[in-house]
Parts: C-alpha cells; sequence; structure tokens
C-alpha cells in the first residue's frame, strides 16, 4: 500500500510509520519537520497552514491517508485536495459532551469550531470535532479513531511515565499521589498504531472509541513501584489539600497525571470500547505499557511536561507534614 501520513513526526504519528514499514507499506510523511521522522519514510516537508501544503502529494492516489490534525482548516484542506481510496482520522475522546460518563460512539459530541485553527487548548476538542465533520462528509471510505490517553514508549507529555519514574527516583519515604480510586484506563501507542494500520489495510469504515481497559490509580501505583523495586510507598493525598496546595491535575507543570478532581470528571478516561475489540484492537498488559513508558522517562532529554518535580513534591511533603 502507499500511505500518506499527515503529521507523522509525533508521538503517535512515528509508531504507526514503523508499523507501516514493518508491514511492508510505502509510507509517505508530509509535515513541517518539527520532530524527526521514522527512518525509512519518504519525507515531504510542508505547512499545512499554507494553501499550497498538498502541492508535492496531490497529483498522487494514494491507498490510504492517515490524519492526526487537530486542526480544522488542514483537515478540510485534506479531503478536498488529496486522492484517497480511504482515509483515517484520528480524532480524541474529548469530543464527547460529557467527559463524566463512560462515553459510546453514539454519544453526542461537541459542536465544532467555527475557525479554521484552534486559539487555545480549550478549544481542542471543537477543532477535534469539526476535524471529524470534515472527513464525515467526504464520499469515500472513512474511519473514525477516538483515543482516549496515549501512552508508552514515546509519551513526551510524561503523563504515563511520571508515576513508574517517581517512584525510581523518590524524594523520600514516600510518594505523593491522588486519589488511588481514581479509574483510569490507557491505550498503548504501539497497540493503537497497530490497529490503525491493519484497519487501513482492510479499509475498515466507521467511528471508533479505543483505548484499554479499565484500571485505577492504585494499581497504576502498585505496578510502578513493583517495576521500578522501589521502597517508597504510595502517599494518597485528598483532593481538596492537593488543590490548595496548588497542584494541577491531569497534566502540565506541578501537576499530578491522570487524576481530575470533582464527581463530573470521574470517569474521564473511560470508554465504551466494544467496538473496536471485535475489530481487532488488541491491547496489552498495563505493566508492558508503564514498563515502556519508564523506560522513554529514563531516556528523555528534554523537560518532563507533567507531574511534580523534586523540588515540587519536597516543598509538598514539607508543606503536609507542617499542617500549613
Amino acid at each position: 500500500m502507499d500511505i500518506l501520513l499527515l503529521g507523522g513526526t509525533g508521538f503517535l504519528g512515528r509508531h504507526i510509520a514503523r508499523v507501516a514499514l514493518a508491514r511492508g507499506h510505502r509510507v509517505t510523511c508530509l509535515a513541517r519537520g518539527t520532530g524527526e521522522p521514522a527512518a525509512g519514510v519518504e519525507f515531504v516537508g510542508s505547512d499545512r497552514d499554507r494553501e499550497d501544503a498538498y502541492d508535492k502529494v496531490a497529483a498522487r492516489s494514494w491507498d490510504a491517508v492517515v490524519d492526526l490534525t487537530s486542526q480544522p482548516k488542514h483537515a478540510r484542506d485534506a479531503v478536498v485536495k488529496l486522492q484517497a481510496e480511504h482515509r483515517v482520522f484520528v480524532s480524541s475522546s474529548s469530543v464527547y459532551e460529557d467527559q463524566g460518563k463512560i462515553s459510546a460512539e453514539s454519544d453526542p459530541v461537541v459542536e465544532p469550531l467555527n475557525l479554521d485553527a484552534m486559539e487555545s487548548m480549550e478549544q481542542y476538542p471543537a477543532a477535534k470535532s469539526a476535524c471529524e465533520a470534515a472527513y464525515l462528509a467526504v464520499s469515500g471510505s472513512v474511519m473514525i479513531v477516538r483515543p482516549g490517553l496515549i501512552a508508552g514508549y514515546g509519551d513526551d507529555t510524561g503523563r504515563s511515565g511520571y508515576y513508574p519514574w517517581r517512584f525510581a527516583h523518590p524524594t523520600g519515604d514516600d510518594v505523593i499521589v491522588p486519589d488511588a480510586k481514581f479509574p483510569i484506563a490507557m491505550i498503548d501507542a504501539q497497540d493503537l498504531a497497530d490497529w490503525i494500520v491493519e484497519s487501513a489495510e482492510v479499509a475498515r469504515e466507521g467511528t471508533f472509541n479505543a483505548t484499554g481497559h479499565a484500571a485505577t490509580l492504585a494499581e497504576v501505583y502498585t505496578i510502578s513501584r513493583d517495576l521500578t523495586a522501589s521502597r517508597a510507598t504510595a502517599r494518597p493525598v485528598p483532593d481538596e489539600e492537593l488543590l490548595a496546595y496548588g497542584v494541577n491535575p491531569w497534566m502540565g507543570p506541578k501537576s499530578l497525571p491522570l487524576w481530575v478532581p470533582g464527581p463530573q470528571w470521574r470517569n474521564i478516561a473511560l470508554l465504551e470500547c466494544k467496538a473496536a475489540y471485535e475489530a481487532g484492537l488488541h491491547v496489552r498488559p498495563l505493566k508492558e505499557t508503564l514498563a515502556d513508558a519508564m523506560r522513554y522517562e529514563e531516556e528523555r532529554s528534554v523537560e518532563r511536561l507533567a507531574g511534580l518535580s523534586d523540588q515540587d513534591e519536597a516543598e509538598l511533603r514539607q508543606r503536609l507534614e507542617a499542617g500549613d
């Protein structure tokens, strides 16, 4: 197959490219080139904001186009200017209106963003919704994938690797963590990439949620401790205390990843994925994903984008013990 990968130099994109190449396909990657493309792809440098972005690839007919964009204009231009037998758009579970329930593919999504591009990350769900709408409006074979939290080796957000890394590098006798009962699910980028490429090969159509099996943060902590042979113990801190001390949820600086306070967010990471499992999505054990995420964290050469720094955790522990 001739596969055109739009935006293939990031975390998931590199996994998709490597899987497709390993399965004997020819892969062309069109991207700005801010990241390193996978070895073996034909790389086409292009800025998708420009009107001539697709000129170098528009004359070819592709067996499959796989698009990872979050910008509505990129999606609208791609469906008009590119010829393809099959199209895959990688969306996000963020498109669902109700992030507090375990969403199924038939559940309502947010209104599409009526702009060419996001002006802030708060518009991310609406932007992905607009991209979906562009792909669903095109005639022909289309697959929409709505992944949950993507994890594993290469997770540059640091969300899936933080707890294994922190247990491996504790700042004290314990590791400060949020609510151990908080539900969590994640999909290994390798498993997602495998399934996307396999689906492209058979021109699978439809809209599919994609994440791993439900677990809890307690399981994440236990696995992280076991993987690293850490002597540190998990020290859960109530939501209200973490917020009072300025700890951010989910991701970003001075955060505790994978946790969001409030009942309206309780099931944010969970999805109904029966359709994807029946369509061949296989997910590996959580321990394997966390081990790969840990391996990436140990190799990381750039600043971690999630979690507490050593100083953050040490200061928080002091404040907790002082009762400030």
